[in-house]
């Protein structure tokens, strides 16, 4: 997979993964105290889509796109409310060209007393991130890769958040170090909430991670798929999240979603959208 997100931002895995961040920050807004989003692997911030990168591909118009442009039952409508409120957030004139990454999306939706670090590595990425972050007190930009932030990181002194683990997969060996680390940060800090993304291009890969990660010790984890083409190991039609601890209504949520977005974002007639938990509640 290509590092450089701009090539993906908008996507139909960008829909999925920042609807869920948006539902998870809303759940914790619910209380007074303050929170902590830790994003290991930040990427840019912003995304332009009417640039190079995101015009080689289009991979927006099949994602936020067509969201944008489908009709939407009352019940997914509500809540895509605060996720579809931050796009238009980043496009005021009402036209849509510039598409949020998931720390700025978080930021959108924080409070002024709640705190986002956003980790990222590669220069060009870590430059643009820090620039878009540089006039939001509630931020910090860290150049740091993302493996180690996932343990430094852990537990926030506000001892409530989320941390959303979101790596390139550029190497071997990702899932391993995907299972590895979450479970050691887990362990620093078991009340906390992970969000774990994952590609699915080669089935037998990604069940072999379930598998291992049902194993891992961690007692409370639901699994969200959205497959929207028959599986490809050239482009991307199909991807995960693994939610540690979520919300309470979140899988309520994804159960009304997952299906509404399934239908939106289908390519041929291999879309499927499962939500169900991986270890724990039944």
């Amino acid at each position: 997979m290509n590092y450089r997100h701009a090539f993906h931002a908008g996507g139909f895995a960008d829909v999925v993964k920042h609807v869920v961040l948006s539902l998870i920050v809303g759940h914790l807004r619910e209380k007074p105290a303050a929170f902590r989003v830790i994003d290991t692997h930040a990427g840019a911030g912003l995304y332009d889509l009417t640039g190079p990168e995101a015009g080689r591909t289009g991979e927006w118009r099949d994602g936020i796109g067509r969201l944008l442009a489908a009709p939407l039952a009352p019940p997914a409508q509500e809540l895509l409310a605060p996720y579809l409120a931050a796009i238009w957030h980043f496009n005021p004139s009402g036209d849509l060209a510039t598409y949020p990454g998931s720390p700025t999306l978080a930021l959108a939706l924080m409070r002024p007393q709640d705190r986002l670090v956003a980790c990222e590595l590669e220069p060009a990425a870590g430059n643009n991130l820090a620039r878009h972050l540089k006039r939001d007190r509630r931020a910090k930009a860290v150049v740091i890769d993302g493996w180690t932030a996932l343990s430094a990181y852990v537990p926030p002194k506000e001892r409530r958040g989320l941390v959303l683990v979101d790596p390139p997969f550029e190497r071997p060996g990702e899932f391993a170090r995907l299972t590895d680390g979450v479970v050691a940060a887990y362990r620093k800090w078991a009340s906390g909430t992970f969000v774990l993304w994952y590609p699915i291009k080669d089935r037998r890969e990604a069940d072999a991670f379930l598998r291992r990660m049902a194993r891992s010790g961690i007692r409370k984890i639901l699994k969200a798929e959205l497959v929207v083409a028959a599986l490809d190991r050239a482009r991307l039609t199909a991807s995960g999240l693994l939610i540690i601890n979520p919300p309470w209504p979140l899988e309520r949520q994804l159960a009304v979603l997952l299906p509404a977005l399934a239908s939106i974002l289908a390519r041929d007639t291999s879309v499927s959208a499962t939500c169900g938990w991986l270890t724990g509640e039944k």
